[in-house]
């Protein structure tokens, strides 16, 4: 099994900047996509990016093109959110997940997640 642990969150003022990490552990062999989602209370969780290592795929919800970058560190094990320019409306528990195969939007179609991690935005 794939266990994911995500690390990095905190408290931030509006402009601010956070890195997320995603730590995979367990039979990690191979390629794999990772993808991070966020919940905020009251409201679903949502997509906001995802990397695809096999298959060369980055993909970002249009709210934060331009200001979160994810990579993959793989001598690290990571794959890390770097979050610039930060807004309040950011605010959410950030949830990184895995799939074996390419890239998805949609949360049901990840088996593996992490714990989560808290992002707060201060106005």
């Amino acid at each position: 099994q794939v266990q994911l642990v995500e690390s990095g969150g905190g408290l931030v003022r509006a402009g601010g900047s956070l890195r997320l990490s995603c730590a995979a552990s367990g039979r990690t062999f191979g390629s794999y996509t990772t993808g991070w989602f966020r919940q905020a209370p009251g409201k679903d969780r949502e997509f906001v990016a995802a990397f695809s290592w096999s298959g060369g795929n980055i993909y970002y919800t249009d709210s934060v093109k331009g200001r979160f970058t994810i990579s993959r560190n793989n001598a690290k094990n990571t794959v890390d959110l770097q979050m610039n320019s930060l807004k309040p409306e950011d605010t959410a528990v950030y949830y990184c997940a895995g799939r074996e195969a390419e890239v998805s939007f949609g949360a049901t179609s990840y088996a593996y997640w992490g714990q989560g991690t808290q992002v707060t935005v201060s106005s």
